[in-house]
Formats: C-alpha cells, sequence, structure tokens
C-alpha cells in the first residue's frame, strides 16, 4: 500500500461517476461491514479485509491529482473522522510525540530515535508507512509490531465507532491510511506509551499526521525529489510542504540540506515561531572516543542517526529526563558560517545512545540476507539521491564478501518503480554496477494475491503494473546500448536476450505484448515477485522452490541465464526501487516474518 497516498491527497468536491464495478463493490463493502460488526469472533483477517476496503480506486487517486481541492478541508476533516472515534486534538498533546518528516531516511531516523528512547527504558510507540509484509508493522510498541489480538481489538473498536456515528453529508470512513492513523493514535493512548515516534506519510503541511499540535520534538530528514504531482516539482516547494510541521516553540532539528532548500524551511520555522536547528555531523559524536557502530548499514546513514541523537536528547531535555549527555564545547565550524540556520551542539553520548545505534533494526533498508551461494542485498530507494546511496552501499558490501575462488559470480538486479517517478533516471545511476542480468517485475508477490490480504493494492491493476515493468525493461537496454557504445569495458547487453511473458493463466490476466522488434539484451520481466525470485535463485535458495519445469520460456534469455545461475559459485542480487517490491521479497525470502 502507498505511504499515505489516499490520505494526505486532498479530496475533491466532485467525485466521478461510479462504475458498475465500484457500485458492487461498495454494496459488498456494506454488507461485509454490517455482518461482521456483529460477530464478535471476527478475526484478524476479517479486519485485514475490512481495512482494504477503505482503499482508494486506481482512477479517483488520478482525479484527485488533477482536482486538489482545498488541501486544509482534508486536515478538518481528519479531525472530524478523530473526533468521532472518540478522540480530541488534544488527547494526541498526551502521547509526547516526536514529529519526522523528509523526503529520504526518514524512516530510518524515526527508527533510530525510537531505539534510543527505548534503550532508556521507556515504552515506545513507533506509526510509520508503508509496510512491507504485514500491515501491523505500522504500528509498534517497544519496537514490535502490535499482535494480531491487538490488531484486531482496536481495529473493530474505532471501525465500529466510525460506522455508528457516520453522516449522510460526508465520507463515513477515512481512506486506508488515515485510518491506520486514527488507530494508532488509539492503540498508544489506551496502550499507555510514554512517547509515540511519528513518521509523516507524504509531505508534511496537508499530511494528516499534521493534526498533530504539540509535539515534543521535530525533525526534517534529507530532501529530494519525490511525489512531484502532490508536494510540487522543485526542492524549494517540497521544503516548503515539510517544513509545514513544525509548531510554534517547539524545537526542531535538519540535516545537511541544499542551500535555497534550507533557507525555505528556515523562512517555514520563522513564520511559524519555530526554533530550528541543523545537526552536526555523526563525526562530531566520535571525537575523543571510537566509532559509533550503526544497526544499519550504509553512509547515508550517520546523516540519519545525527538527527536520531538531536531528537532523542531533546526529547528527554524537554520531559524532564535524567542521563541526556553532557554537550561539547564546539567552535563555530567555518563550514557553516553564514548558513540560514544555527547549529546544534553535540553531545557526548551516554551508553543507551550509543546501544541504541547500535540495537536499531529496520527492515528493507540496506539489508542483507545470505542464503547459502544466493546473497540478496535489499534497500528500498526510490529516488535519485537514496539509488546513488544504494548503489555506494551495494558495491561496497558486495566488495566485503568473499570472493569465489574460481570467480564466477553473477550480479542481478530486481527492480520496480511505482508512481510518478522518474524511473530512467533511477536505472541510468544503477548501470555502473554491471549486473549480468536486470529483472522486472511488478510488486505483487503472485500472479493472484487474493489469498494474502496484508499485500492487496486495490490502487494498481497487474495490466498497468505489467506495462511499467515493460517500459523499464526498454530503458535498461537502452541505457546499456549508450553505455556501450561509451566504455568498452562494459560487457556487451548482446550476450543475452529477449522478454520473459507471462504464461496464460485462469481468468482474464492480459498477456503483456511482444516488444515491437525482437530485444537482445539481458533484461527479463516476469510478471510476479515469485517466479522472478525462484528464476533468480535456480532452486538454490533454501526459502524458494525452484522454477517449474513446466511452462518455463523458450526463450534463450531465460534457458542461457538459468544455466549461469545454477553453475556461478555466488550470486549477489540487488533488490531495489519501490519499497513494496522489497516488502515481497522479504515476505518470500524471510517467511517467519509473516507468522
Amino acid at each position: 500500500m502507498g505511504r499515505g497516498a489516499a490520505a494526505s491527497l486532498p479530496l475533491t468536491k466532485m467525485a466521478l461517476p461510479p462504475s458498475s464495478c465500484d457500485v458492487a463493490r461498495a454494496a459488498t463493502t456494506r454488507l461485509l461491514s454490517w455482518a461482521l460488526s456483529r460477530l464478535p469472533w471476527a478475526s484478524f483477517q476479517d479486519a485485514i479485509r475490512m481495512l482494504n476496503t477503505l482503499q482508494t480506486n486506481a482512477s479517483y487517486l488520478e482525479q484527485v491529482k488533477r482536482e486538489r481541492g482545498d488541501p486544509q478541508a482534508q486536515l478538518e476533516a481528519m479531525q472530524g473522522f478523530l473526533e468521532r472515534s472518540g478522540l480530541k486534538v488534544e488527547d494526541l498533546d498526551r502521547l509526547n510525540i516526536i514529529h519526522v518528516t523528509g523526503t529520504k531516511g526518514k524512516g530510518s531516523a524515526c527508527a533510530f530515535t525510537e531505539c534510543i528512547l527505548r534503550s532508556y527504558g521507556l515504552k515506545t510507540g513507533f506509526y510509520s508507512s508503508p509496510h512491507l509484509v504485514q500491515v501491523r508493522e505500522r504500528i509498534r510498541i517497544n519496537g514490535q509490531p502490535i499482535s494480531k489480538d491487538l490488531f484486531n481489538k482496536y481495529f473493530w473498536l474505532v471501525y465500529n465507532r466510525l460506522e455508528e456515528t457516520k453522516d449522510p453529508e460526508h465520507a463515513s470512513m477515512p481512506a486506508y491510511f488515515r485510518f491506520l492513523t486514527i488507530m494508532a493514535f488509539h492503540v498508544f493512548l489506551q496502550e499507555k506509551v510514554d512517547l509515540a515516534v511519528v513518521e509523516v506519510g507524504i509531505g508534511g503541511t496537508y499530511d494528516c499526521t499534521n493534526i498533530i499540535r504539540a509535539p515534543v520534538v521535530c525533525g526534517v530528514s534529507s530532501l529530494g525529489i519525490d511525489h512531484t504531482s502532490i508536494l510540487g516539482d522543485t526542492m524549494e516547494k517540497i521544503a516548503w510542504q515539510k517544513g509545514g510541521i513544525f509548531k510554534p516553540g517547539v524545537p526542531a532539528f535538519t540535516v545537511a540540506q541544499p542551500e535555497r532548500p534550507l533557507e525555505v524551511l528556515r523562512e517555514r520555522a520563522r513564520e511559524r515561531k519555530c526554533p530550528l536547528y541543523l545537526c552536526p555531523e555523526l563525526d562530531e559524536f566520535e571525537e575523543g572516543c571510537q566509532a559509533l557502530e550503526l544497526g544499519l548499514a550504509g553512509a547515508h546513514q550517520r546523516s540519519n542517526a545525527a538527527l536520531a541523537l538531536q531528537l532523542a536528547r531533546t526529547w528527554l531535555q524537554r520531559r524532564g529526563c535524567q542521563g541526556l549527555g553532557e554537550l561539547k564545547e564546539m567552535p563555530p565550524s567555518t563550514e557553516l558560517l553564514g548558513r540560514p540556520v544555527p547549529l546544534a551542539p553535540a553531545f557526548r553520548l551516554t551508553d543507551a545512545m550509543i546501544q541504541g545505534l547500535r540495537d536499531t533494526e529496520w527492515l528493507g533498508r540496506t539489508q542483507v540476507l545470505s542464503h547459502g551461494p544466493v546473497t540478496w542485498y535489499l534497500d528500498g530507494a526510490h529516488t535519485t539521491s537514496s539509488i546513488q546511496a544504494c548503489v555506494r552501499w551495494f558495491r561496497q558490501a558486495a566488495l566485503n564478501q568473499e570472493k569465489p575462488h574460481d570467480g564466477s559470480e553473477v550480479r542481478v538486479l530486481l527492480f520496480n518503480a511505482t508512481g510518478d517517478r522518474d524511473t530512467a533516471a533511477l536505472l541510468k545511476l544503477l548501470v555502473p554496477c554491471h549486473f549480468d542480468y536486470a529483472v522486472f517485475c511488478p510488486n505483487f508477490t503472485e500472479v493472484s494475491v487474493a489469498s494474502n490480504a496484508d499485500q492487496q493494492n486495490f490502487n494498481v491493476t497487474l495490466e498497468n503494473a505489467l506495462t511499467r515493468c515493460l517500459e523499464n525493461q526498454r530503458t535498461w537496454t537502452r541505457l546499456l546500448e549508450e553505455k556501450v557504445g561509451q566504455d568498452p569495458w562494459l560487457p556487451s547487453p548482446l550476450r543475452v536476450g529477449g522478454l520473459l511473458q507471462p504464461a496464460p493463466t485462469r481468468g482474464s490476466l492480459l498477456l503483456v505484448p511482444p516488444a515491437p522488434r525482437p530485444l537482445n539484451s539481458p533484461a527479463l520481466v516476469f510478471p510476479c515477485l515469485a517466479q522472478a525470485l525462484r528464476w533468480v535463485a535456480q532452486g538454490r535458495d533454501p526459502h524458494l522452490a525452484a522454477p517449474a519445469a513446466s511452462g518455463a520460456h523458450p526463450h534463450p534469455a531465460a534457458s542461457s541465464g538459468a544455466v549461469l545461475l545454477r553453475e556461478a559459485a555466488a550470486v549477489r542480487v540487488l533488490v531495489t526501487g519501490s519499497l513494496h517490491l522489497v516488502g515481497g521479497a522479504l515476505r518470500l525470502l524471510v517467511p517467519a516474518l509473516s507468522q
């Protein structure tokens, strides 16, 4: 499911004419709601199925993007939903919230912050998006997803209250992300957490989490270009949206940013009477002591860790806690003289802070899974700067792996991207990794996801997803052909070739049409993640079945590649792009995550 897209997009006053499919689905939803709300034994899977009915359909999302409406009215609508669920906005003040936005690394910064404060013995709540394997991951207590029983309990509590108070004049139910946000507030309040770390969905100003009126501290991670149809197409416009979470008198911290976006953040902080500070580099905290060990790999995680340290210490300070870490005497940095935002001081780290940074875990971000001869490198990177960071991490991580004695190593890229992202720009950054094969597939774990409610997404059709994969395949081929003309040392794309097309299945699955002309390239398209992963692993990963002999595509690209993958001493696979792709891969590669 999208990172809050349906929640933070402004609704329009004019709805699309309902199709027969929409009408049938609405009728089914009403019947299901009526039946389940009267069953005391409604299960967790019943809750997930009902939650999925709150997803916004794809055509409506497109209309919302075109006709922006009144964003401020959507925050007022969110407040109305919250009140109908039994909470007032002022109730959220009791959660002692740390509110974090940004384009890249905000989830990692939140994870570092939560783990540091948990290391102090505090009971933590953590709300994030999207989920990778199970929706329960979005709402965590003490670092763990809430249990199925707890999810079930609070889902029906919130759902039934909203159902009982629905108004024929307005939408009776909030959309998917809004509902989960309201539910998270209920969970954290009733389970009596000491604090809640809340990650913004999209943007900040009009994001539904921005009904929070009095956080303890705010943070802005690294900015970049993403969600341009919603937030704007320049860094300055995006910075304006992100700065919308600043609140009067509430300290806020940001990491190093380009000059103009940083100036926009400063202006937003000034107009909102919010003291804004720039985080020092993590190196400043390591002076006079050994290098810090971070639970998340990659050099780019250092700025997220530095932001987390400032957020955690400020929270402890404002809540009157002990063990803050003594401030260091710091001369003004010549590099930052004249910058529009003052530099926050570094401080001596406590044992709890050091432990928190070391113990942080965050699935699907710079994660390595070694499964025999196949090593999977997973990183949900979907902006140009995050892909650049991913490439640096992957090349370093792959170099650190022991090289096979006979030198037979195969490198595979598994990629997908969704939304309005410029996939050509992302793929171009991946070419220098010299992959032997590039594999493209939708985010669906199977061609039919009906049996896996956590992975259902009504906002994307399989046909559209496969079309996007075909476009990515053609883009990759073109980029390689251009690169070969420039770099004689790059392996030729004429070595292997073809497009692996989905086999017919029962029902009305639209087959991907063949390319206009035969393409000789190392790029393959699969209809789902399971088929893609099985082809890559060739039965050598104990968690994956071998690819089926029957129905195998006869194209040489698939058959010759299968031979190389079976015989290679080492197979290194980078799974990147959409976080939903990474989540689906984790579901298949680590079955325990689904339990």
